[in-house]
């Protein structure tokens, strides 16, 4: 098994290393030369990156129709399904099982299909429509099966995000673009609280209707029409999006090869197959996959903020105003550090101070019951999700090529993770409340085994580079080819 590791890794690092140091094999002269390149460059990011942005919405959207069951409860949800007993966490959970599943099988197809403009803006068109059915359901078993369903076509979107983004930026570029697409997912707990405060207070009686249900139908709807219009704005890849100029097509090709030494469709892909075989095999999928689900544990008071945001004492509609703030700073954080991060080159370091103080919001929120500190603890708990995100961009970088068993790395990765969702649906039982001490004390545990992890992974990656240092000296060469961010 170790023999089969070394070869692997071996023929992944010696692949992006074998064309580095070819200079005659990227060139500039098709763009005009070095200069006129560089303008080139910038003009088409810019291009890229606005139409890039409307993930940003769309996982907004994303987070909302996955997270708003939270906001309903505050409003007669659990009352009007005759939920009891753990019956509201399994509807949180059972999402996941859907989300869980889908994941791998819909980055295969991504990549085979090569029209994500397609089928991201149709799998949100099902999943706005499932959310809709949410708000008519009657009963806790017609609200199961429409969470279930919900997963099962959300799971489409992050992962096939993340390849996406991988397509197209270079690995110094990909920390912010990675930040910003999760940004959506922050801002969504900031925004997605404000929505539902305005839908929950207005809304109530319209037509026949509670507020709750109102909330899935306006949300759903909404997310449909973004879909539409994503259709005719999102990117596909290099090789297959058709608004690319014979010469940003190039430019954009030629990126991603200089990124890696070598051509990322023709010159690595080895086949949908082949590219799951060795992302199974590959046990450092397997180990950021439990280092993930770890800190996704840490981060289960996500789906509850609004049960904790209620323990400061104030009524439901400032409630859900106070869950704003939070996610706006940690917004602010997680942009900050992962551009930072990129600019250093670092991940490690940036990804553990973000937990470490995540943690410290754990304790604070353990030790006292003073409203003061305690929201000060969940603007400390709302900012690890910048950790969270830097560790996303860590997970890109580590699996560089071939481009279908990155696709495979990052979804089996980011589905696994999802246990941490499921597991942490059953750690804030109302009887724990409200101080929630075992809760908190369970996410201590948790961040804290992520931490341990990620040092371990880290060292392995320092071994891999010193290794390729050696290799390179002994074959004479002067200029270093692709090594591991760590």
């Amino acid at each position: 098994m170790l023999a089969k590791e070394k070869d692997a890794e071996k023929h992944e690092s010696a692949s992006t290393t074998s064309g580095a140091h070819d200079d005659s094999k990227f060139t500039d002269a098709e763009f005009g030369g070095p200069e006129e390149r560089k303008r080139l460059e910038k003009k088409f990011l810019l291009k890229l990156d606005l139409r890039m942005s409307i993930m940003i919405v769309i996982y907004i959207l994303n987070y909302i129709d996955r997270n708003n069951a939270g906001a309903a409860r505050l409003r007669g949800f659990e009352a009007d399904l005759n939920l009891h007993g753990q019956q509201f966490a399994t509807l949180l959970s059972i999402l996941y099982v859907g989300y869980i599943i889908m994941q791998i099988p819909s980055n295969m197809f991504l990549n085979w299909i090569g029209k994500p403009s397609l089928y991201l803006p149709v799998c949100m068109i099902i999943w706005g429509m499932i959310s809709c059915l949410t708000g008519a359901t009657r009963d806790f078993v017609g609200a199961l099966l429409t969470r279930f369903f919900l997963g099962f076509v959300e799971a489409a979107f992050f992962p096939g995000a993340l390849f996406l983004l991988s397509k197209w930026y270079k690995r110094n570029e990909l920390g912010l673009r990675t930040a910003i697409l999760y940004c959506g997912n922050i801002i969504s707990n900031a925004f997605g609280s404000l929505m539902a405060s305005g839908i929950l207070s207005g809304m109530e009686g319209k037509l026949g209707h509670a507020a709750w249900r109102w909330l899935f139908f306006i949300e759903g709807a909404l997310t449909i029409g973004v879909a539409i219009l994503a259709i005719f704005i999102l990117p596909d890849f290099p090789t297959t999006t058709r608004w690319l100029s014979p010469q940003e097509r190039a430019l954009a090709i030629r990126r991603m090869e200089e990124d890696a030494g070598v051509g990322d469709e023709q010159e690595t892909e080895q086949g949908a197959g082949s590219g799951l075989w060795m992302a199974i095999t590959d046990w450092k999928v397997w180990w950021l996959s439990l280092a993930l689900t770890s800190q996704v544990v840490a981060l289960s008071f996500n789906a509850y903020f609004p049960t904790l945001s209620a323990t400061l004492g104030f009524n439901r509609t400032v409630t859900l105003l106070l869950c704003a703030p939070p996610f706006v700073f940690a917004a602010i954080v997680a942009f900050w550090l992962s551009r930072r991060s990129d600019k250093q080159g670092e991940r490690f370091y940036h990804i553990v101070g973000s937990f470490a103080l995540g943690i410290i919001g754990f304790i604070i929120a353990i030790s006292t019951m003073n409203t003061a500190a305690r929201y000060v603890s969940l603007f400390l708990m709302a900012q690890s999700y910048a950790g969270f995100i830097v560790l996303y961009a860590w997970l890109s970088n580590s699996f560089p090529r071939p481009p279908s068993k990155r696709a495979v790395a990052l979804a089996l990765t980011n589905a696994f993770s999802q246990l941490g969702n499921v597991a942490g649906s059953y750690v804030w039982p109302t009887p724990w409340g409200p101080t929630y001490r075992n809760s908190y004390a369970i996410c201590i545990a948790t961040s804290g085994t992520a931490i341990v992890m990620l040092w371990i992974y880290r060292m392995h990656l320092i071994s891999l580079n010193k290794k390729l240092d050696e290799e390179e000296e002994a074959k004479g060469m002067t200029t270093k080819g692709f090594r591991y961010i760590i």
